[in-house]
């Protein structure tokens, strides 16, 4: 096993990948910006570095930085986490070229899957169902209003190298397409640094569902999937497993398929399938070659520690686990809790936290990395933690999610807190009547 780990991200979940470096006696060494200095992750290492200032391009993106700090403490490996370099293929190629172990998949695959373009033709030529499109990038409105009108609208313009929402348009009809394509690209070049966009058929009702699966070089295995229908912008604030809406025959079907898909690219590492459902169908949206912030509500409800099998995977060059090793009871939910005010449209709420207390008790979990006295800055994701909570069934699951919200205190700063309380009491979310875009009709402030 490796004897020392860098973490190349911050906050809860560098917190998370040091706790299971440690339950496997492994090393670990923090890196952080100088704003972050006395944060959680960085009192948890055994090493830390300081490897610029706030901004991300100057700390947590950069990548000389970053292996300057593995040579300094002789670092073996490096986990990347979720978000910054964790999808960036230059460099986990670096990473192996410098003669250290890239925790996730090849340079090549990254590079594959995080094209959206190839990922959607791979998927489709290893039996998935894909959302009607484009072949390929389309490159000027003209073209655009030919794919178009072939499809029918709504359609929905995606950068094709990126995702979170960014460089993300939905066209109701052709008199915005121009307006909102030129959109479209500017962003896409803005915040990936490519202004490649493709088109797809707008569901206007969907759910979202992700299977997580890991896999070494001779076994995958699927950890079943996750509803992660409750989003606000393509952001997701709560996630369960499993899905309420999937019957047995179309959840085997979307297990099989995704595993017969990860097994045919050679897929090595935690990794995630995302899909669209509607009408009683699933089509591929795309995969994540990473550990995902909804991790959590996976393992809870299967008992498997995705982050040491991560590790177990990048060492040993398989997964431990067989399929029969996965069982799952019950019903798991997650709430993502951002310092954000719900009542503002979700504007950052940046402080000093001067009170602290986080729920506790039968089946409850919180990750994070928050305490009191922490500093939460502007400068990063405003996720300060995550309750996962399971029941005996959904009603439980949501009763225990409940009651461990109302345990929180968490003063200094304005949280989600709140609102998860309101989504979680609304008879649309305890009937399992919505979609991804129900919160933005729904008015809970």
């Amino acid at each position: 096993m490796f004897k020392k780990v860098l973490i190349a991200n911050r906050g809860e979940i560098a917190v998370r990948v040091i706790r299971a470096c440690k339950e496997w006696g492994i090393g670990t060494v923090a890196v952080h910006s100088d704003v972050d200095s006395d944060s959680m992750h960085v009192r948890l290492a055994d090493e830390s570095i300081c490897i610029g200032s706030h901004e991300p391009r100057n700390s947590y993106l950069n990548i000389p930085a970053i292996m300057s700090a593995v040579d300094v403490t002789g670092a073996q490996a490096i986990h990347p986490g979720y978000g910054f370099l964790s999808e960036n293929y230059k460099f986990a190629e670096i990473v192996q070229k410098h003669g250290v172990k890239f925790i996730g998949p090849g340079s090549d695959i990254i590079k594959k899957m995080g094209d959206k373009i190839e990922a959607k033709k791979i998927a489709k030529q290893n039996g998935l169902p894909i959302i009607e499109g484009s072949d390929g990038g389309v490159k000027n409105s003209k073209d655009a209003k030919v794919i178009c009108k072939k499809i029918g609208y709504p359609v929905l313009i995606k950068a094709s190298g990126g995702g979170g929402g960014k460089g993300m348009k939905i066209v109701e009809n052709e008199s915005k397409l121009d307006e909102l394509f030129s959109l479209a690209r500017l962003e896409a070049k803005k915040y990936f640094g490519n202004d490649e966009v493709y088109i797809e058929k707008y569901f206007k009702n969907p759910r979202h569902i992700e299977v997580q699966v890991l896999s070494g070089k001779n076994r995958t295995v699927h950890l079943n999937e996750r509803d992660c229908s409750v989003q606000r912008k393509h952001q997701k604030l709560i996630e369960e497993t499993p899905s309420p809406v999937l019957n047995e025959k179309t959840r085997s079907d979307l297990l099989n398929k995704t595993v017969k898909m990860v097994e045919a690219i050679g897929y090595e590492g935690a990794g995630t399938v995302e899909y669209i459902y509607e009408n009683g169908k699933f089509y591929f949206l795309e995969m994540n070659t990473r550990i995902q912030v909804e991790h959590p509500v996976t393992e809870v409800q299967t008992g498997i520690d995705i982050v040491k099998e991560q590790i177990w995977i990048a060492h040993s060059g398989d997964t431990a686990l067989k399929q029969d090793d996965v069982s799952a009871r019950g019903h798991t939910i997650e709430c993502r809790i951002n310092a954000e005010d719900p009542s503002k449209d979700f504007q950052p709420s940046p402080g000093i936290i001067s009170i602290c207390h986080q729920p506790s008790g039968f089946r409850t979990r919180v990750d994070g990395s928050i305490f009191q006295g922490c500093k939460i800055t502007p400068y990063y994701d405003s996720l300060i933690c995550k309750l996962i909570c399971k029941g005996r069934n959904r009603t439980e699951a949501i009763q225990r999610t409940m009651r461990s919200l109302n345990e929180f205190v968490v003063d200094g700063i304005i949280t989600t807190i709140d609102l998860h309380k309101k989504i979680l009491t609304h008879e649309k979310f305890i009937s399992s009547d919505f979609d991804t875009n129900w919160l933005s009709k729904e008015k809970f402030y």
